[in-house]
């Protein structure tokens, strides 16, 4: 996988469904973690609960505020050998209609699913280009490759947060840093909201455990290059269709609208068992 077998990633969101089952998965392939996130309770229970605990660290940080950003950046940078693996995971989701949707939400999640992993990533890279193992993974979305109906501002951010990864990829093309993204589907943990889970099952949409995109994640891991990896079917399938043939997809989400409307604006729609939509997240 690398030259060095023991590695040491800072996971940010490490507090969260997905940041946590990486967390746990990595600390059993051995690796040292620290663990980032603004409940200093949860990640502590979480950290008592990895093999060898005491090896693993906590760092309590706002991303979206500079001084706490800076304060973590140089508390990686005074570890013994650094850090040599950032899991950019942190991130908020928005399930609602543009119409409603109002600049200090939308000003928040850009901030955190775009320009947060963005500054962290530049802050930290002199600390990662020192590593033999470096690398980059960058958890994203499939709807920043799919313009789906009530997630405009999230899709926007996963879109962005996608073309920063492809650009710093070819960056770094003549560097050690290897750089990844990964884009899950709809993943069962608590971020997503009620009325995210009704339109799911409405949908009839199929989704994924933490532990599984936590598998994925490592797969990118052990990667000698930089990848970039969609989970779920028929998720894939609408990406690249959606690249292509834009029209079809436009066809068939335009029959979801008023569903879609309806679970936004917190009424109660009749159930639809429909399997021709992408997931919700």
């Amino acid at each position: 996988m690398t030259a060095k077998e023991t590695l040491t990633v800072l996971v940010t969101g490490a507090s969260g469904g997905i940041g946590g089952a990486i967390s746990r998965l990595l600390a059993e392939q051995g690796h040292r973690l620290l663990l980032q996130g603004r409940n200093a309770a949860r990640l502590q229970q979480i950290k008592a609960e990895l093999p060898h605990s005491d090896r693993h660290q906590i760092l309590v940080a706002d991303l979206c505020d500079r001084a706490a950003r800076a304060e973590l950046v140089r508390s990686c940078e005074q570890l013994p050998g650094g850090v040599d693996v950032l899991v950019n995971n942190a991130g908020i989701a928005s399930f609602s209609l543009l119409s409603d949707i109002r600049d200090a939400e939308l000003g928040r999640l850009l901030h955190t699913n775009l320009i947060a992993p963005m500054a962290l990533t530049r802050d930290l890279l002199p600390t990662l280009q020192r590593s033999e193992g470096a690398a980059i993974i960058n958890i994203g979305s499939a709807f920043g490759h799919i313009g789906h109906p009530g997630f405009g501002a999230y899709g926007a951010s996963k879109a962005g947060l996608h073309g920063f990864t492809e650009t710093l990829r070819r960056e770094l093309a003549d560097s050690k840093v290897r750089v990844h993204y990964l884009a899950p589907r709809a993943v069962d943990t608590p971020l997503n909201s009620d009325a995210v889970n009704d339109l799911n099952r409405a949908l009839g949409n199929k989704s994924d455990s933490p532990q599984f995109v936590a598998a994925q994640c490592l797969r990118l891991l052990q990667s000698k290059h930089g990848r970039r990896r969609f989970i779920g079917w028929p998720e894939r399938l609408f990406i690249k269709v959606n690249a292509f043939l834009p029209s079809l997809v436009d066809s068939a989400l335009a029959k979801k609208l008023p569903l879609v409307r309806q679970f936004a604006r917190g009424e109660t729609p009749p159930t639809v068992q429909d399997k021709t939509a992408p997931s919700a997240l």
